[in-house]
Parts: C-alpha cells; sequence; structure tokens
C-alpha cells in the first residue's frame, strides 16, 4: 500500500475567506481519498478534514489549517469523532430495477435445495395475492444435488397461479406449469436463437429456460408501470444509500425505466447518481439515441451509453466459450445477440456519440467483442468514447492485451469470483482459469478496470466487493490463501475501482469519484478503517452515514 502523508490543504482561494451557511467543515475524522489521474498513477492520501461549500469539496487538509483558511462558525463544524471518511462508492454496473424488484419479491439466494426453495415460495405465495408469484435467486450450484430444478416440485405446491423464479445470474428461470401453460412451452415448442428450453429423457419441458428462451414466459408477466418502477427504484435507491453507494452504472434500462428516471430527476428524488446505459433491445433505440445524451445540471443523472448483451452466463452453461464446457463436451454455450447484429448495433450507436458496454463472458463472446470494438474503430472511429465490456470475466490470454491496445475498460466485479469459484473450474478446466477473472494482469498492463457488483445477482454491499478483490476469498475464509491469489487486487487498486476509476469509466472523473476541490461532495462514514483492519475484515465495514452533493442521504439509527 502506498499513502501519500502529505496532507492536502488545496483551497479555491489563496486568501482567507468567509463562508456561508452552506458550508460544512467535518473534522476530528480519518480521511483517503485517490487523486490525480484515474489508472496507475493515482495517489492515496490522507486527511482529517474536509470542507464542503455549495454541495461540492472546496478543501480537504488539515483542520487547523483549514479553519484559518476559512472562517467556518461553530454551528457548521462537524465532529466525526475519528471516524474514517471515503469518497462515495460507485457501483459501475448493477440493476436498479431488479433489485427494487428483488427487494419485493421471494428472494431465493440463501435457499440451500429445491425443496427449501419451494418453501419459501410457497411461503411468500401465501402472503403475495397477486396473479403471479415471481422470485430471483435460486442457484443449483449451491444445492448439494447441482442439478436444475423442476417443474415437478413446484406443481405441488402452486398450481393454481403461474410461477416464474430467475436464476441469481438473471440468465435462467425457472417456471410452474401454469406459467409455461400460458408461454404456450410444450414439448413440441423450439428453442429460440440464443436461448434453450432444457427438457427431460422424453423432451418434455423440465420448466428451466436458458437466455432468450426466457422471454417466452416473460412475455405473458403483466406489464409494469411508471408507479412499479417508481416503487421499485425507491426501493433500490434506500438500500444502497445505506451500504455508502452513492453512484450506480444501470447496466440496461428500457424507455419506461428512463421516463421515470427522468421524473424522479425533474423532482430531485434521485439520492443516488446514475448513469443510465440504454438496453440495445429497446424497440425505441433510434429514437433515443437521436435525442442526444442526457446530464442533469447537478449530475444525478446521465445517459450517453447504451447496453448490448453478447452471451449468457458461466453458471448456467450459457456464457459462449471458443472450446466446449469442461464439463458439457458438445455445448459451447449462447450467442444472446448474433455478431452481425452487434456491428449494426455498434454502427448505429457510436455515430451519435454513445458509449458502448457490450456484456460477455465467455472467452468466445470476449472476442466477438474486441473483434467488432477494432473493426468499427477501423471504419467510422468512436476510439475516444471509453467503451467497455461488462464482466470480461472469461478471457483468452491472447485477447487480455487488446483491451489495452483499444483503450477498453473492463468493468468487472469482484464478488462473481468467489461466487464462481466452486464451478469455475469445473465449466472451463484448469487451463482456461488463465484468463478468468484477472484482475491483476489487466491491472498491470494498464487497464482501467470499473468494479461493481452485478447487483441483485450479487449482493450490492460494496464492502463484500473490496474483501474479494483483495483477498480472492468469500466471507467465510475460503478458500485458505485466495482462489488464484495472485490475480488480486490490493487494497488501494480496489478502492480506486470503485470510486476515481469507475467515474472514469463514466466519463465523469472530473466532478466524481475522488474527494478532491471542486468535486461534488458524495462520501461516507465508516465504523472502521480498512487500512487499519486485517484484510479478513474488510467486508465488515458498517456505514454510519452517507452524503450526496454534501447532504446527508442516510444516516445510522444509532439507537
Amino acid at each position: 500500500m502506498r499513502i501519500v502523508l502529505t496532507l492536502l490543504a488545496t483551497v479555491f482561494s489563496l486568501v482567507v475567506c468567509s463562508v456561508n451557511a452552506q458550508t460544512k467543515l467535518y473534522f476530528n475524522l480519518q480521511g483517503y481519498t485517490l487523486t490525480g489521474e484515474p489508472g496507475n498513477n493515482a495517489e492515496l492520501r490522507e486527511f482529517n478534514a474536509l470542507l464542503v461549500q455549495d454541495g461540492k469539496v472546496a478543501a480537504v487538509g488539515d483542520a487547523q489549517e483549514l479553519q484559518e483558511l476559512y472562517s467556518v462558525a461553530a454551528a457548521d463544524k462537524v465532529n466525526l469523532n475519528g471516524k474514517t471518511v471515503l469518497p462515495g462508492i460507485i457501483d459501475a454496473h448493477g440493476h436498479m430495477l431488479g433489485l427494487g424488484e428483488n427487494l419485493m419479491q421471494v428472494d431465493l439466494r440463501n435457499a440451500r435445495s429445491e425443496t427449501e426453495a419451494v418453501k419459501q415460495v410457497v411461503d411468500f405465495a401465501a402472503t403475495e395475492m397477486g396473479p403471479w408469484v415471481i422470485g430471483r435467486g435460486w442457484n443449483q450450484e449451491n444445492w448439494s444435488a447441482k442439478r436444475f430444478p423442476t417443474v415437478a416440485s413446484l406443481d405441488e405446491f402452486v398450481s393454481d397461479r403461474p410461477v416464474w423464479l430467475t436464476r441469481v445470474d438473471g440468465h435462467a428461470g425457472w417456471a410452474n406449469s401454469k406459467a409455461l401453460e400460458l408461454a404456450g412451452i410444450t414439448a413440441d415448442t423450439v428453442s429460440p436463437e440464443g436461448g434453450e428450453i432444457i427438457r427431460d429423457a422424453n423432451g418434455e419441458p423440465t420448466g428451466v429456460l436458458i437466455d432468450n428462451a426466457m422471454a417466452l414466459v416473460e412475455s405473458k408477466i403483466p406489464a409494469k408501470d411508471a408507479d412499479y418502477h417508481r416503487r421499485a427504484l425507491k426501493a433500490a435507491f434506500d438500500h444502497l444509500v445505506s451500504e455508502g453507494i452513492t453512484g450506480v452504472h444501470d447496466a440496461g434500462i428500457d424507455a419506461l425505466n428512463l421516463e421515470v428516471y427522468q421524473e424522479l430527476a425533474q423532482a430531485q428524488q434521485m439520492p443516488v447518481r446514475v448513469y443510465a446505459m440504454l438496453s440495445a433491445t429497446e424497440p425505441k433505440l433510434p429514437q433515443l439515441l437521436e435525442q442526444g445524451a442526457i446530464t442533469t445540471a447537478d449530475d444525478r443523472l446521465t445517459v450517453r451509453s447504451v447496453k448490448i448483451y453478447t452471451d449468457g452466463a458461466l453458471g448456467s452453461r450459457g456464457a459462449a466459450l471458443i472450446e466446449p464446457y469442461h464439463d458439457d463436451p458438445n455445448n459451447r454455450g449462447l450467442l444472446v445477440t448474433q455478431p452481425g447484429a452487434i456491428e449494426a448495433l455498434f454502427e448505429l450507436v457510436i455515430p451519435h456519440g454513445f458509449q458502448i458496454n457490450i456484456h460477455a463472458i465467455g472467452d468466445r463472446a470476449n472476442r466477438i467483442a474486441l473483434d467488432k470494438f477494432a473493426k468499427t474503430f477501423a471504419t467510422i472511429g468512436g476510439r475516444n468514447l471509453r467503451h467497455r465490456v461488462e464482466h470480461a470475466q472469461v478471457v483468452h490470454p491472447d485477447d487480455i492485451p487488446r483491451f489495452k491496445a483499444l483503450d477498453i475498460i473492463a468493468s468487472m466485479q469482484p464478488t462473481h469470483a468467489t461466487s464462481d469459484k466452486n464451478m469455475a473450474e469445473d465449466r472451463l478446466g484448469k487451463a482456461r482459469m488463465a484468463g478468468a477473472y484477472a484482475w491483476q494482469t489487466f491491472l498491470e498492463q494498464g487497464t482501467i478496470i470499473a468494479a461493481g457488483s452485478d447487483f441483485p445477482v450479487e449482493l450490492s454491499n460494496p464492502f463484500f466487493g473490496v474483501h474479494a478483490a483483495v483477498t480472492r476469498q468469500d466471507r467465510d475464509d475460503q478458500p485458505k490463501g485466495g482462489w488464484y491469489a495472485h490475480e488480486a487486487m490490493t487494497l488501494e487498486q480496489a478502492l480506486r475501482a470503485f470510486t476515481l476509476d469507475a467515474a472514469y469509466a463514466s466519463g465523469q472523473e472530473q466532478v466524481l469519484g475522488s474527494l478532491e476541490p471542486g468535486k461534488w461532495a458524495d462520501f461516507i462514514v465508516l465504523d472502521q478503517d480498512p487500512f487499519a483492519v486485517s484484510d479478513d475484515k474488510l467486508w465488515q465495514a458498517d456505514v454510519l452515514a452517507t452524503y450526496v452533493a454534501g447532504e446527508a442521504v442516510y444516516q445510522r439509527n444509532q439507537e
């Protein structure tokens, strides 16, 4: 860890000045922030006082020096009693509507068997009387049998209403017979391109649908109106600020979601800053691109990127691989969007000056994404738009240097590694692990990593992500010594990926991502100093308060 011990005392003016009622001096704190340019040249600096003026950082440094430079009234001084201050966390890949929905639906994340998952569904159905029973979070890899669930187990207890349960990664769904019937899925139904209807030995649907096949059921679920969106987003906002998250890159929104965001921004009801990616599957995408980028004056809502899907996920064997799956020799995964369609999207999006954020998990998907970037840059340009690969989870070692050569940002989620460690090697075999979850390899070549969680696929708590990045272990300290520990980040790198480098990935590093003069005063107060605790305790940090533009949007109840 490199910490520059020289304290900052940078101010906007070289003369002593008075301040207005919108000024606060936070003192008696242990502060850390990355400063300077994003990437490997950024420096980690300490401070013990923070001056906020009109929602922005006026100065950081030594409390006595700042008091001498600024006449701060006693009522405007806040004693933080030695607590730790960090820049607000930016989650560079999450799904706001999905998180809000998850908070309002049955959550199967902790189910340890198919039977347990069904019981949770039954209990939820008894209290939720809507026309559908909706849930998310099941993961067969956490069950002793490690096999997909079946329609029969749901039908035994819930047969009067359709049930639809999305897998934890969002790339598979589990339905009961009522849902399959409404979707018209029978033994004769052909799997759609980029999707699969899982069948039993007799050719009958088992109830599990992969990737594009999920739409057969999801298209029958009653449409979600604007009020539903507002309620879900409000639930997500409240949850995230309690965890110290002040900014989110929302990975794929539709036109209605955008409309609701704009309403909330106009009404000043967005406690979390949102950098929203338009979904490439939105039918109105061409019109939305024609309308141009959106940036509100207070930087609460920014829209100037498009999310494209290439493949599925590793856990459901939908990630597109160059060679077959190690544990399924007849399967190379799925391409959710075909290469020709991806190229057409690139040619549509880039001329409008929008950034492309392309989902790619398998090594084949990553190679396709890089090939399309290279071809597009050579023909129509757009290299300067800071394009990203979302996940970059399994990359062929020959392709990793191409990220640097093409100036592609790697948007990666540390907790994916600790969640996948029990199955990734089964899926890939040892040889392909050389390019999997390869954070340090990317960092050493100078590639910017923007860190996120992919909530609600993973839990949104950013300190779970910091812990996973530094230790390559789960929160039970497994495996000992870390999983492929040579790819771990340092604590400084992990914090940078969740703050300054995440801001760079949205083109916002001039206003967000660090506590430097002139930037928005987005910061959090923690109960522990991450640089003073052992690495295995990093995930245990509790957020005491969250500030956005100098205003408290969350304060923990001290009772």
